[in-house]
């Protein structure tokens, strides 16, 4: 069993629902969706970043604020939904008023984005952790879910996945930066882009199923067949590998693109014979199609999906 399945499994057992109440989707999506007066669904999403596991702890305050918060506001961007606003629950190892400065800089300049407020939160003492929950609107019945898709839907990916993997062995400090290709990799791991206006252009214009790429495109692709009871065929050929990373990883780019994560790029489903219209809000590209029998192929072979694990340290 998966990190994920086992989560799941022990959260559904201490599931409650209070009286009057109503949940529309709860566990096993990028948000969970509750009906609010007036004809809407309240879409809301938590993450925990973890100094050392989610983030080098030395890194720049202004860049683990803005990404904390993007990284977060990537769920809302999945469902197609528009952010409201947000909890901050901050573990401090200690009191330092330059960093919280810089922090709280960059927590602002990504708020400000995405058009997203600060409404609460919580400050303790202990090893630096931050969590943030997310809320967005939506109009009710409307939101992008993992189970839409169906056999014949085309697969597609926007951005540029695999960038902001390549860049760890720079942002651990394992290799000097030199290039202006391998500054933009860190750029993208510590800017990741949430795709807030694709994600509602996929609402308005019909995309069966969606999924943000936090752990690697093969991974949460794989998120949507399992919802969805179906399966897939990847074209290599096909998978956008970006001239930066073409130039810092060689032969090791694809796999980036397959399997690298922290990109926060959407994958979705679109249906089968449907035109894609061209006023599409961000660079996308078809990558595959889904298919009936419940597997994954690349170029029609089995592939072994790749996918980042909580609890298997990530190699560089």
């Amino acid at each position: 069993m998966d990190e994920f399945s086992l989560i799941r499994t022990i959260f559904q057992q201490t599931q409650l629902t209070a009286a009057g109440v109503h949940v529309d989707l709860g566990i096993g999506d990028d948000c969970s969706l509750i009906s609010v007066p007036g004809g809407c669904q309240l879409a809301q999403s938590i993450d925990t970043l973890v100094a050392d596991v989610h983030f080098p702890a030395d890194g720049d305050p202004f860049m683990i604020g803005y990404r904390s918060l993007a990284v977060s506001v990537s769920d809302l961007a999945a469902m197609g939904a528009t952010p409201h606003s947000f909890f901050l629950a901050l573990s401090l190892p200690g009191s330092d008023a330059v960093w919280l400065t810089s922090f709280a800089s960059g927590l602002a300049a990504m708020a400000r984005k995405a058009g997203i407020s600060l409404i609460g939160g919580d400050t303790t003492r202990g090893p630096l952790t931050i969590t943030v929950h997310v809320q967005g609107t939506l109009p009710k019945g409307r939101a992008l879910m993992r189970s839409g898709a169906k056999p014949g839907d085309e697969i597609y990916v926007s951005g540029s996945p695999g960038e902001a993997s390549a860049a760890l062995p720079f942002i651990l400090g394992e290799k000097a930066v030199h290039t202006a290709s391998e500054r933009r990799l860190t750029e993208r791991y510590w800017q990741p882009t949430p795709r807030i206006a694709l994600g509602q252009w996929l609402v308005e214009h019909g995309a069966t199923a969606a999924i943000d790429v936090s752990d690697g495109l093969s991974g949460d692709l794989c998120h949507i067949l399992r919802a969805s009871g179906c399966g897939a065929e990847l074209f290599s050929d096909s998978l956008p590998v970006s001239d930066v990373l073409k130039e810092v990883c060689g032969g090791q780019a694809l796999s980036k693109v397959l399997g690298g994560g922290d990109d926060y790029e959407l994958c979705f489903t679109w249906p089968a014979g449907k035109i894609m219209p061209a006023d599409v809000p961000a660079s996308v590209h078809r990558i595959g199609f889904v298919i009936e029998t419940e597997t994954l192929l690349l170029d029609g072979q089995p592939y072994r999906p790749e996918s980042y694990n909580h609890f298997i340290q990530r190699g560089s």
